[in-house]
């Protein structure tokens, strides 16, 4: 599985954790819900500016979003 993919898996498990659309989501980190989604079907190869914004919708550390067995 590559990157994008899991990145995409990581985001979507953080906001149905927390009960979230993904519309209410991306207002949340000030991105697009189309843009969101493409990132949750792993199609959009994202910058790290955009994984700190979405860290930081989820309260959240980029170390915190990265520490999971997603990738390992």
């Amino acid at each position: 599985m590559d990157i994008k993919n899991k990145i995409g898996i990581r985001v979507r498990e953080l906001r149905t954790t927390l009960g979230l659309s993904q519309e209410k989501f991306s207002f949340e980190c000030e991105l697009d819900r189309t843009y969101i989604a493409s990132i949750e079907q792993g199609h959009r190869n994202i910058s790290i500016n955009n994984i700190e914004k979405i860290a930081k919708a989820f309260n959240i550390s980029v170390f915190e979003f990265f520490n999971s067995n997603i990738f390992q």
